[in-house]
């Protein structure tokens, strides 16, 4: 392989290593990284819906973003640009949600669930697979969102890192506010929410992501649907290397768990793990990237990607507040109709945003 490829690979490796370490740390079980998760997270911290055991602001997130913002600038590769179908951008931000949390993970907590032994991510990364199949038919029928123009200051590229930053700030005064006063973060008492490894190293922990991410274009959506049509495996690497990396922690630590039942933060309704990531998974390839190639081109600048990272946060909300996430006791009626719902509409999206 050449250098690049190492390098992935060794991305991939240290980002499946340093999710196991943030597990051990504190983290919920299979869920070191989880950009789906942690941004629901971040929505109920902000009071944004009302599942009291999913409220924390997430550093790792914050990190993500910060990451990448200070390594596009050394590397002169910052650059504020959007315009491109932005509302369009920002609808297919929920849906991707929604089906996340059908599933309840994100692609990247899809490998990090296979890594810790969980069978039921297996037949979610067969429909993530799928997904990204059907996203690949779409663009070569001429799907198109548009060009982003770039615009004429970089102060809008800056605007999602700089409310990111002023979460982080709220979060390390919060003790300063008086919680009966309602706000201005929530934070759980128990469940996935309470669960945490300390701020300082989650907060490390992103900004590594970040950087290794940026430098590599890592996305598992992109890595699959580039296999597809030029049958190139140079993203792919990347997520073989978490799987390997997570995978050798999880042994060495314990936590390895082989099979369907009882996985942690996970269930057993096979269709709707699978029609779940295949919603991602297609709504992935149509807007160009993954859950955390989003928050990547967000701190580059990229303000529809933002519109997305704020679709996802705001889905994330319509998801408890509706009942329309999954469980460990399964998907509700709610949340089946709901990814059904998104399946058909990013199809009628695919199918209408044609170049003739």
């Amino acid at each position: 392989m050449d250098r690049s490829r190492w390098f992935i690979l060794i991305t991939g490796l240290v980002i499946g290593a340093i999710a196991a370490i943030l597990v051990k740390l504190g983290n919920p079980p299979n869920m070191g990284f989880c950009i789906a998760c942690f941004e629901r997270d971040m929505a109920g911290a902000l009071g944004l819906h009302r599942a009291g055991v999913v409220q924390y602001m997430r550093p790792e997130i914050i990190g993500i973003v910060l990451g990448a913002l200070l390594t596009s600038l050394f590397a002169g590769e910052f650059k504020a640009r959007g315009g491109s179908a932005t509302l369009v951008r920002f609808v297919m931000g929920v849906f991707m949600m929604i089906g996340a949390l059908v599933f309840l993970g994100c692609p990247l907590r899809d490998v990090l669930r296979m890594a810790g032994g969980d069978y039921n991510a297996v037949v979610g990364l067969v429909g993530f697979i799928v997904g990204v199949g059907t996203g690949v038919f779409f663009l070569k029928k001429g799907f198109n969102l548009g060009r982003s123009e770039y615009s004429h200051t970089n102060t809008g590229g800056y605007l999602l890192p700089i409310v990111f930053v002023f979460f982080f700030v709220l979060l390390l005064k919060s003790t300063v506010f008086n919680p009966d006063a309602g706000g201005p973060l929530f934070f759980s008492a128990e469940g996935p929410g309470s669960m945490a490894a300390p701020l300082a190293l989650s907060l490390l922990a992103g900004i590594v992501v970040g950087f290794l991410a940026q430098r590599t274009r890592l996305c598992l959506s992109g890595g699959i649907r580039d296999f597809i049509l030029i049958r190139d495996n140079y993203l792919l690497l990347g997520f073989i290397g978490v799987f390997i990396g997570a995978l050798v922690l999880n042994l060495a630590f314990g936590f390895f768990k082989p099979g369907f039942a009882d996985q942690p933060v996970a269930h057993t309704m096979q269709v709707w793990n699978f029609l779940g990531l295949y919603l991602v998974g297609l709504t992935a390839t149509l807007l160009g990237g993954c859950p955390l190639r989003q928050l990547i081109l967000s701190g580059e600048g990229d303000m529809d990607a933002a519109a997305v990272v704020v679709g996802m946060v705001i889905g994330a909300a319509f998801c408890h507040n509706f009942m329309l996430a999954a469980s460990p006791a399964g998907v509700g009626n709610y949340g089946q109709i709901a990814c059904v719902v998104g399946i058909i509409l990013m199809g009628w999206i695919g199918w209408s945003f044609r170049e003739e």
